[in-house]
């Protein structure tokens, strides 16, 4: 029977120092892979973590690179092939949403900034681990996407644009790297329970706000977006590339006719 099993893949989870890349780096160490946490700030809580994955018996570091800088991620994924010899798996997890504005009094460097995070911090890390990948014919790389790649969400164009953009980068890519046996996916979750969005789920009014846009009703853990990367990751999704999975409660399947249009 296949099992999920990632022993001696060597893995890099941007934004590893947190919330769902925190949950992800520690989901691919206990599939067996090594794992290198990236993050940009949180040294600390990036330490922790790369010593949790070690103490699993997983070899971790844990690696400073802005993914919004080209240079930075060359250097980043310069040092896995110089201490493990290459890389198998990529999670771009790491993102931004910006501040609230509508379209036309956003700040046109605060539009920017999410756009050089979300969609050239993507572009950047799997165009550095795709030089590896390919020349090896084997790995994979998850783009952590979101509901809103196509769901509209007010006050938040950039990151809205940002994911859709995420979600087309994610078939071309995998359209090109198919024939040298990379898959290229996304993941898109909904609402996560996540320090990122502590100001939603701790008041009691957001949150019954938010889980009313939810068949399911409730928010997922950060184990649940992990699980499923782990999946996507492994020998369980080997005719998958080229598409995005929803893992959203049922967000995108608009809740608000449940009852009735």
């Amino acid at each position: 029977m296949l099992a999920l099993d990632l022993k001696g893949k060597r893995a890099l989870v941007t934004g590893a120092n947190s919330g769902i890349g925190e949950a992800t780096a520690l989901m691919l160490a206990d599939a067996g892979a090594d794992v290198v946490v990236n993050y940009v700030d949180e040294a600390e809580a990036a330490e922790a973590v790369a010593a949790a994955i070690r103490a699993k018996g997983r070899r971790s570091f844990a690696i400073h690179a802005n993914i919004s800088d080209a240079g930075q991620v060359s250097s980043m994924v310069a040092r896995m092939k110089q201490d493990w010899g290459g890389i198998d798996v990529l999670v771009n997890n790491a993102g931004i949403d910006g501040h609230a504005a509508l379209g036309w009094e956003a700040d046109v460097e605060a539009w920017r900034k999410v756009i050089d995070v979300n969609l050239l911090g993507t572009f950047f890390c799997s165009r550095a681990a795709l030089g590896q990948m390919v020349a090896q014919r084997a790995g994979v790389i998850v783009n952590m996407s979101s509901v809103h790649e196509r769901i509209p969400w007010g006050g938040f164009s950039a990151y809205t644009a940002s994911k859709a953009a995420v979600s087309m980068l994610t078939k071309t890519l995998a359209q090109e790297a198919a024939p040298y046996g990379v898959r290229v996916l996304a993941l898109a979750p909904g609402a996560v329970k996540t320090p990122i969005n502590r100001n939603v789920w701790s008041d009691p009014a957001g949150l019954a706000d938010l889980k009313r846009k939810i068949p399911m009703g409730r928010l997922a853990e950060p184990d649940e977006i992990a699980r499923m990367v782990a999946v996507l990751a492994s020998d369980f999704a080997s005719y998958a590339t080229g598409t995005t999975l929803f893992v959203d409660g049922g967000m995108t399947d608009f809740a608000d006719f449940a009852h009735g249009g």
